[in-house]
């Protein structure tokens, strides 16, 4: 299954016609191929690619190694594609089309520490009628003494964000090869800058599908 790394830009729209479409611009690519793993050597079939150079120093030994065994010099991000074979030692944005449909996956933004009204959409407490301190507070969280303990998974306040979420079925609307831009119909997860993978979608049969 084809894909690349690439980082966020941001938001923005373009005009098709007479309709403004809202785009988010992916920086994807080049991103060098580090190693090819065969069913024979490694029990699968998947291609390592890195992306975004980043200093020598930084890194450490083995992975070092791991880079220049394969040519290339120092990457930030390691990420692998299964089934997926490409052709040469670097994939481009130019493997994927206009109007084709592909998977993004970022990092969520991070919220911090939540209350459970603006984590999970509780409705809080009565704002009314002697309610004192109670407005956005979470209400009862456990049983009585069957079974003595609040359940795992409980919807609590708590961290929110940081998270891996991946959003299907994204339109490719534009692809500037010689600028390595993807410009993607909607929003994808993450902060301007962040990491974004994005794949051939699993769900839908690509219309521009090479």
């Amino acid at each position: 299954m084809k894909g690349i790394l690439g980082t966020k830009v941001g938001m923005t729209q373009i005009w098709k016609g007479d309709r403004a479409i809202p785009v988010t611009v992916v920086l994807a690519g080049p991103c060098p191929v580090v190693q090819r793993k065969t069913a024979a050597t490694d029990g699968y079939e998947a291609v390592q690619v890195g992306f975004m150079p980043k200093v020598e120093k930084r890194i450490n030994k083995p992975q070092m190694g791991h880079l220049k065994k394969a040519g290339v010099s120092g990457v930030r991000y390691l990420r692998e594609f299964r089934n997926f074979t490409p052709q040469g030692d670097s994939i481009n944005v130019d493997i994927f089309a206009e109007g084709e449909i592909i998977d993004a996956t970022g990092t969520s933004k991070g919220r911090g520490h939540q209350g459970v009204m603006r984590r999970w959409n509780f409705k809080g407490g009565p704002a009314s009628h002697g309610a004192k301190k109670w407005h956005r507070r979470p209400g009862s969280i456990g049983q009585r003494k069957t079974p003595g303990r609040v359940y795992k998974g409980k919807r609590m306040s708590g961290h929110w964000g940081v998270e891996r979420v991946t959003v299907q079925n994204l339109e490719v609307i534009e692809v500037r090869a010689s600028e390595n831009l993807i410009l993607i119909k909607g929003a994808i997860p993450g902060m301007t800058g962040g990491l974004v993978v994005l794949r051939q979608a699993v769900k839908v049969k690509s219309k521009g599908a090479k």
